[in-house]
């Protein structure tokens, strides 16, 4: 027998009904630039569907920005534009601050007044919670004020809150990954045409993916901070950008991408973050990886991290890594995440540090190397290479050998050692009368073949 069911009042449903007029919080915006304007706009023009997700208004009550009278998108509302940021923060209204100045100063005091009155915090800034994170976290915990951050790594790729609030329950070991879009561009186009670093980064800087100055990117600054949020992240434990192995591109030559090629290799610039019985090593330099893993074939200015964790496994994010209205995005599912916290009273997660886990020195870290010799071509040659290996402890896996006449080159590709043994090994090989010269020295990842 069929039974007619009276359609469900709304009021019953999973989310209640909104009856009257919803409450309103107001949110300053600290920074206009291309992902400033951005949030200003998608707050506006999304205002009546973020209403019911919040359960409030979220209304732009000012923007603090350095000069007032600068030429501006014509959609942001010059009225609320302020050159007095602290004033701004101060405001008794305020119930939600939003820095995306960038730098240390003065967003530091500024993030630091809203958090001591209590106010939520959301911020783009990977530079300030690279250096100053632990004074940032302590003052949101003491003060009982809420700091969400999703933005400062990986732009629109949801990222950080699933290391924070997803995989909370689990243990984290290993977070590897691409997260500068500019290096990823620049080295994708080296390996697909065949040019040098120097046109790659001149077509990258035509295209807007680098900066007139691009040494942050290209000298990995930018990678280094976000590796070491991360970290913190993953594993429990304070790490700044000091802590953090820094190397660039710089240096990666054509003749670099070309033997990766013959290898099956392609070059990336990793952030990597390894948590071992030794405690935490987090690096970023360019590295070789299989064309077949995965992070391989993330290309031009996208973003992509592995999380490896013990019990949910390997997971992968995979998305825009930069751009205004990405990075907005995440701005503003964080705006909607405090949001929702204060209405209900409560506060999101802290970034938590119980474990103080030692961070490693690089030497102490392993990994493996590949290194291309210019050499003598006659008999006699790869025993003295040979020997400097096996003097500091060093297991050679391949070798490769080209002829140029009267100079050959040797590409040796290493099995996994301590950082401090390999680097010593090298040293040792450019001391060796049969080696011309070291032609370079770059780090494998990936599985051992």
């Amino acid at each position: 027998m069929s039974q007619t069911r009276e359609p469900v009042p709304a009021s019953r449903g999973t989310f209640p009904a909104l009856r009257g007029p919803l409450p309103a919080l107001k949110v300053a915006l600290l920074g206009c630039g291309s992902v400033g304007s951005q949030v200003a706009r998608l707050l506006t023009e999304q205002a009546d569907d973020l209403a019911p997700r919040v359960g409030a208004r979220l209304e732009l009550a000012g923007i603090a920005v350095r000069r007032v009278g600068h030429a501006r998108d014509p959609g942001i509302d010059r009225s609320l534009l302020t050159a007095d940021a602290h004033a701004l923060v101060a405001r008794p209204d305020i119930d939600i601050v939003v820095e995306v100045i960038g730098g240390i100063e003065p967003a530091r005091s500024l993030l630091l007044a809203a958090l001591k009155s209590g106010r939520a915090v959301v911020t783009a800034n990977k530079a300030l919670l690279a250096e100053n994170g632990a004074q940032i976290y302590g003052a949101a915990r003491d003060y009982g004020a809420d700091l969400y951050y999703e933005a400062s790594v990986a732009g629109a790729i949801p990222l950080l809150r699933p290391l924070r609030e997803s995989l909370a329950g689990d243990t984290v070991h290993r977070v590897l990954g691409i997260v500068n879009g500019t290096t990823n561009y620049i080295l994708d186009q080296m390996d697909s045409s065949g040019a040098s670093f120097a046109e790659s980064l001149e077509e990258a800087q035509a295209l807007g993916y680098a900066e007139a100055d691009p040494t942050a990117d290209v000298e990995g600054f930018d990678a280094a901070a976000k590796a070491a949020i991360l970290a913190s992240l993953a594993f429990h434990t304070p790490v700044t950008a000091a802590d953090v192995h820094r190397e660039g591109i710089t240096e990666v030559t054509a003749a670099d991408i070309g033997s990766a090629r013959a290898l099956g290799r392609v070059v990336k610039l990793l952030a990597i973050c390894e948590r071992s019985d030794g405690g935490v090593s987090v690096r970023v330099h360019p590295a070789m990886i299989p064309r077949s893993h995965p992070l391989a074939a993330v290309g031009e200015a996208y973003n992509a991290v592995f999380v490896e964790a013990e019990s949910a496994g390997r997971l992968m994010f995979y998305g825009a890594g930069a751009g205004g209205t990405p990075t907005a995005s995440a701005v503003l599912g964080d705006i909607v995440a405090v949001a929702r916290n204060r209405l209900g009273g409560t506060r999101g997660p802290d970034a938590s540090t119980y474990a103080g886990l030692p961070v490693m020195a690089m030497g102490e870290t392993l990994t493996r190397y590949h290194v291309a010799l210019d050499v003598d071509d006659k008999p006699g040659v790869l025993a003295p290479v040979a020997e400097a290996y096996a003097r500091h402890g060093v297991s050679i896996e391949a070798v490769r050998q080209t002829s140029r006449g009267e100079e050959a080159q040797l590409v040796i590709v290493t099995h996994t050692a301590r950082d401090a043994a390999l680097a010593a090994t090298v040293r040792d090989l450019e001391a060796l009368p049969v080696v011309r010269a070291v032609a370079s020295v770059m780090r494998v990842e990936g599985e051992e073949e």
